[in-house]
């Protein structure tokens, strides 16, 4: 069990004690902290909530208001230290942006990472060369890559997963799986390359979940465990050295081999002793307690969700707890259409004739309970898809975001250049009885709850 001298356990899991106070009466709306009178006493009075939004009708229409965007009054880009390929464009390109903090022996530890690329290339594929890690000591920085040069000195610092690696794998001890091996066709030359990952301390440990991506050998969700500290070393757990988790099916791009494509975007949420493997669309598992595997290996179980008609595909599935609710977030495409009477439409709309990708956004939903069932989703965050949500020491939410640049509004030739970004954006809460967590909006409806 990760106890509170180890972690600030708020991330996808309950929200425990900041900082300044008990998290839910020493924090209020917006993040101020409540009254010394109040923390003395421990009784809440009447305070001031933004509202809820009324959401666009019918279920399943995008909510493309302008203050629901990250800007520049609600949002920056993390400073992360500079690798020598980040030189010429001056900051860290990296889709996927993932943040978190958590307490190690009494201090405050933030970290980042996220998909990346390597030089020559202008995406994270066909190939990459793995996983960089960023360690800070505030959410403002200074973010520094993790020391990994006691581990490598001859590698690049920061690095501490890649195929690269394969060298280093001994009896006993896999820390990369054939599978997840460099390999070359007539097609795309080199191929596979790491997408998505997340660091995560638990009892005591560091893992790190991510996924091998379309033009990998096999595309699916793997976890590492660190031998060490933050910097590793790194090692694959048991139940992916033959396979990444769950059971093979038909998804991805066409040139995937038939049975080689598993459930992407691999999430840890942990609660107490226990920890649970969630995964893409609506997806968990429980992982067993020596986290070297998932219980069952297969047979995965299903969050009970509100589902769009028809349901499109859904990526980058992450839980995360927040004054005792859950919320489920995922990504999504908004997809732009004409109307009969020639207005323009937005929705998570699957692909179809005249649908145009405009935003990759971040939905979300809210439950009592972990496996539902969840409300209906809401726009939570427009262009703010696959990311994941977090708090900082004091207790302040925040949700990360990275402007996709593969296609829709960030993928335009006049904004390209400020796409995959390592992109942080406060978040506010709507209060205990509308419980949603939104984007922080310029304009807050506010209203009065007790």
């Amino acid at each position: 069990m990760a106890t509170g001298s180890e972690r600030f356990q708020v991330d996808r899991r309950s929200l425990l004690m900041g900082a300044a106070g008990v998290a839910g009466a020493g924090i209020v709306a917006w993040g101020q902290p409540a009254s010394a009178a109040e923390l003395k006493s421990g009784t809440k009075t009447s305070r001031r909530y933004p509202s809820n939004w009324p959401d666009p009708e019918p279920y399943g229409t995008a909510d493309i208001r302008p203050d629901l965007w990250p800007r520049e009054d609600n949002s920056f880009i993390l400073p992360l230290e500079l690798r020598p390929r980040d030189e010429e464009l001056g900051r860290v390109w990296m889709r996927d942006t993932y943040v978190n903090m958590f307490v190690v022996n009494g201090r405050p530890i933030y970290v980042a990472t996220g998909t990346t690329r390597v030089p020559g290339l202008n995406a994270a594929g066909p190939w990459n060369d793995g996983i960089f890690v960023w360690l800070a000591p505030s959410l403002h920085g200074p973010w520094r890559l993790v020391d990994t040069t006691g581990i490598r000195p001859d590698a690049e610092k920061g690095k501490v997963w890649s195929p690269e690696f394969v060298d280093e794998n001994r009896p006993g001890r896999t820390v990369v799986a054939q599978w997840q091996e460099y390999w070359t066709d007539s097609r795309f030359g080199k191929r596979g390359q790491a997408w998505a990952p997340e660091v995560h301390y638990f009892g005591g440990k560091w893992y790190i979940l991510s996924c091998m991506g379309d033009h990998s050998r096999k595309v699916g969700s793997f976890m590492l465990v660190s031998e060490g500290g933050l910097e590793g070393p790194y090692r694959l757990i048991e139940g992916n050295i033959e396979k990444p988790f769950g059971d093979p099916f038909i998804g991805g791009p066409a040139f995937i081999e038939r049975g080689a494509y598993h459930h992407i975007d691999g999430s840890l949420y942990t609660e107490g002793d226990d920890a649970w493997l969630v995964l893409h669309n609506d997806l968990y598992a429980k992982f067993r307690d020596d986290m070297e595997d998932i219980v069952p290996a297969t047979n995965l179980a299903r969050f009970e969700q509100v589902p769009y008609s028809p349901e499109p595909y859904l990526e980058g599935a992450y839980i995360f707890k927040f004054e005792e609710k859950y919320y489920l977030i995922h990504a999504v495409w908004d997809r732009a259409s004409t109307t009969s009477d020639g207005g323009t439409r937005h929705a998570y709309d699957p692909p179809g004739t005249g649908r145009v990708q405009y935003q990759y956004d971040a939905i979300v939903a809210v439950s009592d309970h972990f496996e539902g069932p969840y409300s209906e989703r809401w726009t939570a965050g427009v262009g703010a898809g696959h990311n994941n949500f977090f708090v900082d020491r004091s207790g302040k939410a925040y949700a990360t975001f990275f402007r996709n640049p593969n296609a829709g509004y960030w993928s335009d030739p006049s904004r390209i250049g400020d796409a995959a970004v390592a992109g942080v954006v406060r978040l506010e809460w709507t209060g205990p009885e509308g419980n949603r967590l939104y984007v922080e909006r310029r304009n807050k409806g506010r209203s009065i709850t007790g």
